[in-house]
């Protein structure tokens, strides 16, 4: 078993990657939206989208949403979002970016 479910499922990796980078981000964003006590039409006002958008984030049919798309939806709430990746190397990252959204 991988920290990677759609791996386990079956999925190429880059395509397994993907999933998972684009689930993490709307799962991150469905906590925010619950721990702020947002309805959906609240949420699209202040996310800046059509309120149909916070009902597929909510609900899981994020299939159609760019993993971008869901970084700047990440950004308008003002949570953090941060990538790396790259090749453990002498116990540092080979290539490695980071970016934060405060």
């Amino acid at each position: 078993m991988s920290y990677n479910p759609f791996l386990d499922l079956g999925f190429p990796p880059e395509g397994a990657t993907a999933l998972h980078i684009r689930s993490q981000l709307a799962a991150t964003l469905e906590y925010h939206i619950e721990r702020k006590g947002w309805s959906q039409t609240e949420t699209a006002r202040a996310l800046k989208v059509p309120q149909p958008t916070v009902s597929k984030i909510v609900n899981g049919n994020i299939e159609k949403l760019s993993i971008e798309f869901l970084i700047k939806l990440m950004v308008r709430a003002g949570l953090p979002v941060s990538i790396s990746g790259g090749r453990s190397v002498r116990g540092r990252r080979a290539a490695s970016h980071s970016a934060a959204a405060a």
